[in-house]
């Protein structure tokens, strides 16, 4: 594996995240982690021998993302607008980090993604008072670190 700079994706994806109205700032973040799990589908083509915990992820990542949309959706029609405006040129964003860098590079960074998605839920939920919701965040912050926990082990293996 080659020395990777590995991104602040809260920061990289600013523009984005920012031009959502903050109350719905956590459904285009459910939004952003349908874009990790076609991410992850990618790599299970990429990579036969570990298609079974890729695919696994993948469904993690959906998983986040209907669980964030179930407890946070976008607030209003015009914030869901937002959104479709904004989920693509953020995906184009997040995708390019990875362009040009082996598979096995593009994982360590992924793995790292995860670790900043689940300090992201945590934060959000820091700033919530419904413990329902608290705990279906703490809960996907639980998910992200399950996937980066496979990432590593697959990455230590190869």
């Amino acid at each position: 594996m080659t020395r990777i700079d590995i991104p602040d994706f809260g920061s990289l994806l600013a523009p984005y995240i920012g031009a959502i109205p903050e109350a719905s700032q956590p459904a285009f973040l459910s939004r952003l982690e349908r874009t990790a799990a076609e991410r992850y589908r990618g790599w299970a083509i990429q990579l036969p021998e570990h298609k079974a915990g890729l695919l696994a992820c993948a469904e993690r990542e959906d998983e986040i993302a209907t669980r964030v949309e179930t407890v946070l959706p976008a607030s209003s029609a015009e914030h869901t607008d937002l959104i479709n405006q904004y989920i693509e040129p953020a995906r184009d964003t997040y995708y390019q980090v990875f362009s040009a860098l082996p598979v096995i590079d593009q994982l360590a960074i992924q793995a790292n993604a995860e670790r900043q998605g689940a300090r992201a839920w945590r934060d959000i939920a820091d700033q919530l008072e419904d413990p329902h919701i608290i705990e279906e965040l703490l809960l996907c912050a639980s998910i992200e670190e399950a996937s980066a926990d496979y990432l590593d082990k697959l990455i230590a293996a190869e």
